[in-house]
């Protein structure tokens, strides 16, 4: 188990390598002169964590986009149109962060197979066994990066998942296990490509397995980590068995992530200091017990301003360029904690001068502050343990057995974090228990990236209803469950590339 200190992700950039999907043979790095020992391969992991500080990723475009496309928010009048194509559902292969978000998924991937490609030949230089157990946690991180920037590429650029057969008929993503291949480049079915990030995620399980003896007192807690764990490849195989609808298999790898006790809900109840909960400690310093894996940032080195379009302040006042939907706002009921957590009432310095809630969830990590300059930075919280515990409740509850007492259980013990005094219960049954699952999401993964997702699998569209100082231009706008736009288009450079037979989507048409 790689020693958790935090200081090594912070490193300059490593190997600057491209997508493996723009890769020729004379832009390749000689693997014979570039990978001969452990300490490359460090480097090299190094690289595939950096590449994760990327704004067009979760810092930014993938965290951010789908939930503004979808009906989270509203553009106020005034805003600097940041966004704007993709909030209106104006959504080309030509879109600048559409293109973006592609880039950077597949120089994650271009960067794990440039070291998975080139260990076994520094395994057989290899003699020290302290050495070739490095090299094997290097490739468990190499390979669980690989599996979850396809499982994003998949979310995004691929339909829902509709059962194997029909899955063997749509299109999936170009996969690529190579640094270089002289193959065409061909999208695989949508069912070969999520069996490909499964048997990277099986990989990574055993790469990355806890040693019998590990102790979090004496070795390091697994919680509030920038690295990859065992744990973090059972989060992400229990999303991905959601997002497959592969009901039991979410059941089984969301429970050994709740059931492990290495990771605690952040209580909005408990403080830890007079004025400072344990829940809003985490959204305001990124820190918390219950943070599976989170992108790490320092004063010197970090990713985008999560929390910048929310804000926009300028130390005179607030212009938001989004504020958040008022039938989001009111499905917070009393006493719940996250309201208070996550937004702020405040006036804005437009000229209309709306007052609204804005964003307080991504207002800025207090230890990233330069001086007294507040860059809106947050750690992305990729995989944390409530996501867990909405994941297993949807598959109890839609799973043959439709297990609705434990699904509302699941449902209390979170809003027992969340509330001031959580002593109510949750009856559920056929007629109601995905409502409360759905709007339980909403509440908790707010701008945390999932709606477009979450609405595409569920097969449901939204209307948005106009609310003060938003702009007409798509404050109206209405969405059925089947537009080809909740799949993204694949970047047009990438259809008419050399040597490229990539298909297009429906939305490139």
């Amino acid at each position: 188990m790689k020693n958790l200190k935090i200081y090594i992700i912070l490193l300059a950039f490593a190997l600057g390598l491209t997508s493996c999907l723009d890769k020729y043979p004379e832009d390749a790095i000689p693997a014979e002169k570039a990978m001969k020992t452990v300490s490359d391969a460090d480097q090299a992991v190094i690289g595939i964590y950096s590449s994760f500080l990327s704004g067009a990723l979760y810092s930014g475009h993938l965290t951010l986009l789908p939930d503004l496309q979808a009906d989270l928010a509203y553009a106020v009048k005034g805003n600097s149109n940041i966004y704007g194509d993709i909030w209106r559902w104006n959504i080309l292969a030509t879109n600048a962060e559409i293109t973006a978000v592609y880039a950077a998924l597949y120089d994650v991937i271009g960067r794990c197979n440039f070291l998975l490609q080139n260990a076994d030949n520094i395994r057989h230089n290899t003699v020290v066994d302290e050495d070739l157990d490095r090299l094997d946690q290097y490739c468990g991180e190499a390979y669980f990066a690989r599996a979850l920037a396809y499982s994003e590429l998949i979310k995004m650029y691929c339909k829902a998942y509709e059962g194997d057969e029909e899955a063997k008929k749509e299109l999936g993503v170009a996969l690529r296990s190579k640094y270089y291949s002289d193959e065409p480049l061909t999208r695989s079915s949508l069912y070969d490509s999520y069996q490909f990030v499964l048997r990277d995620l099986d990989k990574a399980a055993e790469l990355l397995e806890l040693e019998e003896d590990y102790n979090p007192a004496s070795d390091g807690p697994l919680y509030n980590s920038p690295f990859f764990s065992e744990y973090t490849v059972y989060a992400l195989r229990a999303r991905v068995a959601l997002y497959m609808k592969d009901y039991d298999e979410a059941i089984k790898y969301s429970s050994k992530v709740i059931d492990s006790k290495y990771f605690v809900l952040s209580s909005a109840s408990q403080f830890m200091s007079k004025d400072m909960s344990f829940f809003r400690y985490m959204w305001t310093t990124d820190n918390a017990s219950e943070i599976i894996w989170k992108v790490g940032f320092t004063s010197t080195s970090y990713g985008a301003p999560l929390g910048q379009v929310f804000f926009n302040y300028d130390y005179r006042s607030f212009k938001p360029d989004y504020v958040p939907a008022k039938w989001v706002l009111d499905l917070y009921g009393p006493g719940d904690l996250r309201y208070d957590t996550y937004f702020v009432s405040k006036p804005t310095g437009f000229a209309h001068g709306l007052t609204w809630p804005l964003l307080a969830k991504y207002f800025g990590n207090t230890d990233l502050y330069d001086q007294t300059h507040v860059m809106h930075l947050c750690m992305p919280k990729v995989f944390r343990l409530a996501e867990q515990y909405l994941i297993r409740a949807e598959a109890y509850a839609q799973s043959d057995s439709h297990e609705y007492g434990k699904a509302a259980k699941d449902v209390i013990t979170l809003r027992a974090a969340r509330y001031k005094s959580y002593g109510g219960g949750v009856s559920m049954s056929e007629r109601n228990a995905m409502q409360i699952i759905e709007e339980e999401r909403v509440k908790e993964l707010y701008m945390e990236g999932f709606r477009l997702m979450d609405l595409k699998r569920w097969h449901k569209g939204f209307n948005r209803t106009p609310q003060d100082e938003t702009l007409e231009n798509g404050n109206a706008l209405r969405i059925g469950k089947d537009n080809a736009l909740f799949v993204w288009p694949i970047p047009q450079h990438e259809i008419e590339s050399q040597g490229s037979q990539i298909q297009p989507n429906e939305s490139n048409k």
